[in-house]
């Protein structure tokens, strides 16, 4: 990523905020990365990972979503 990609880094969360966000731990967060379940983009500066905000809710939202529909009876 970029200096000129970056809108604002408040936009994007760490690897400790986005596993505390996700419930989960840093390293499962690392392993997604790598499987490509979630996309890290790099600091331009330091290339420490970061996590859009956006993609995270995204991630949330079709996790929590029941799986064929809503069946209610």
């Amino acid at each position: 990523m970029k200096k000129d990609q970056i809108k604002s880094f408040s936009d994007f969360m760490t690897v400790k905020e986005a596993a505390e966000f996700l419930g989960i731990s840093n390293e499962t967060l690392r392993r997604w990365d790598k499987k490509g379940k979630l996309k890290a983009y790099r600091h331009p500066v330091n290339r420490y990972r970061l996590y859009k905000k956006q993609d995270l809710e995204n991630l949330l939202k079709q996790v929590k979503q029941p799986k064929g529909g809503d069946r209610k009876k």
